[in-house]
């Protein structure tokens, strides 16, 4: 097999189609997004974020880490996104079950104080249609939260809701923004394997969420009220960066004290 038309660089291809059609159709969605993020965090509200299984890891590229700023909450419940057990305590067959358990998002949800006049939730989850991250849609809508989806929406459309409310997350969110990936999520077909390969919605969710991070530090700057972004010492010096650092973690403990 030549190297123009190896799996790898398939699947190099593959990221950039979906790319390409992300600017091409979803840059309006996540400027509105960041319109939104920037007013709460104007306000000294905060934008949540909630994702489980692997949209984890959007939620944690948000905040905190280098490049990224505080006015963002990341929700992470550990039961729906500890995948490296795979099997025996804390396995996947235990995540994948609990992430169907209607009642546990509305119970995630009990142990924060929201206030609609400065919080917004914004819930990433690439399917879409599992119970636990459509029931935090409705129940921070519930609580007159503005609503913030990242998911596949093609791949959603063909799958069946698993929550009572019969709906998926892109039709309880208030601005959806599409990854763009195809149904099943897999990139690349490989000859003599039934079954695609190479995972999309990780890169896609993680280029939206910066997409939207920096539309936001534009925003708050233009505004007067450049971020305290968190940064290497490499760049601007051990002391700057720890300075930064500590202004960030500061200002992430007011924001979220009356949480």
């Amino acid at each position: 097999m030549s190297a123009e038309s190896s799996p790898a660089l398939q699947y190099v291809e593959a990221v950039r189609h979906t790319l390409d059609r992300m600017v091409e159709t979803q840059l309006e969605h996540i400027e509105q997004a960041a319109l939104i993020c920037t007013g709460v965090i104007l306000k000294g509200g905060l934008v949540h974020l909630f994702g489980s299984g692997h949209s984890r890891m959007a939620v944690e590229e948000m905040y905190p880490r280098y490049g990224s700023f505080p006015g963002f909450h990341p929700l992470v419940e550990l039961s729906l996104s500890n995948h490296h057990q795979v099997v025996g305590n804390n396995g996947q067959r235990q995540a994948m079950f609990i992430e169907n358990a209607e009642g546990f998002g509305s119970v995630i949800l009990s142990n924060f104080r929201f206030d609609p006049a400065l919080d917004v939730m914004m819930v990433i989850s690439a399917g879409g249609a599992n119970s636990v991250p459509v029931e935090v849609a409705l129940e921070a809508k519930r609580l007159a939260l503005p609503v913030i989806a990242i998911t596949a929406v093609e791949h959603s459309r063909l799958s069946s809701a698993r929550h009572s409310s019969g709906r998926r997350l892109f039709e309880v969110a208030d601005v959806v923004i599409d990854t763009c990936t195809p149904p099943g999520d897999a990139g690349v077909h490989v000859p003599n394997l039934d079954t695609p390969v190479g995972p999309l919605t990780t890169i896609a969710c993680a280029t939206i969420i910066n997409m939207i991070k920096c539309e936001v530090a534009a925003q708050l700057t233009a505004a007067g009220k450049p971020p305290s972004v968190l940064t290497s010492s490499v760049l601007v010096g051990r002391e700057r960066s720890d300075a930064l650092f500590e202004a960030s973690y500061d200002e992430f403990r007011a924001r979220s004290r009356r949480l």
